[in-house]
């Protein structure tokens, strides 16, 4: 990712994804025992909005650093590593509107955008002191509510591999992106010796 001139850099420390501090983008789905029955701890899915789609996503050079973020606004999306070896999400709360805060006052003074994806729904541009930076180790997944926006998976290795639950059109009709360069002039460092 080059950086331009004009931007500069916001650093991050990670934060341990565990069930608590993750909760409000999502969750962390951990191993449960063979035979258990379905409950809280497993992952809360809504796949209801077309062809569900689970693969193996192949990445490379993913370094620590990002400055465009996405969110998805009609299906939750779960990532997790093959092997369970260490990677980071960046994240940012939904700020999807619904239609009918879209047509009160609440709209006031907030900046409103209208996605260009196939939902066409409306949302608000996440702000910089709202993005988070995660840390995901051992053999877990994460799941992420609909529309948390979310950058990565990132990692320190030169490649990896992710397991990938979302829709089978997902990326081709739900993925609304925001830059923050473009908007804010910034640009994310995950740097673990803050």
């Amino acid at each position: 990712m080059a950086i331009s001139e004009e931007s500069k850099w916001v650093k991050l420390k990670p934060i341990e994804a565990t069930v608590e501090s993750f909760e409000e983008y999502g969750q962390v789905v951990e191993a449960s025992p063979d035979g258990e029955e379905f409950g809280a701890r497993d992952a809360q899915l809504d796949l209801s909005h077309g062809v569900p789609r689970f693969y193996i996503m192949h990445l490379e050079d993913r370094p620590l650093k990002f400055s465009k973020i996405t969110h998805h606004a009609s299906v939750t999306q779960c990532l997790g590593s093959v092997g369970g070896h260490v990677w980071y999400l960046g994240v940012a709360k939904p700020t999807i509107v619904d239609k009918q805060t879209l047509e009160s006052k609440d709209r006031e003074g907030k900046n409103v955008a209208q996605s260009r994806c196939a939902t066409g729904h409306f949302y608000v541009p996440p702000a910089v002191a709202n993005v988070r930076v995660f840390k995901i180790t051992g053999p877990k997944f994460l799941k992420l509510n609909h529309g948390t926006w979310h950058a990565g998976p990132l990692f320190r290795a030169d490649t990896m591999d992710f397991f990938n639950l979302e829709l089978s059109n997902t990326n081709v009709v739900d993925h609304t992106s925001h830059d923050f360069v473009k908007a804010n002039g910034v640009e994310f460092l995950i740097d673990e010796q803050l």
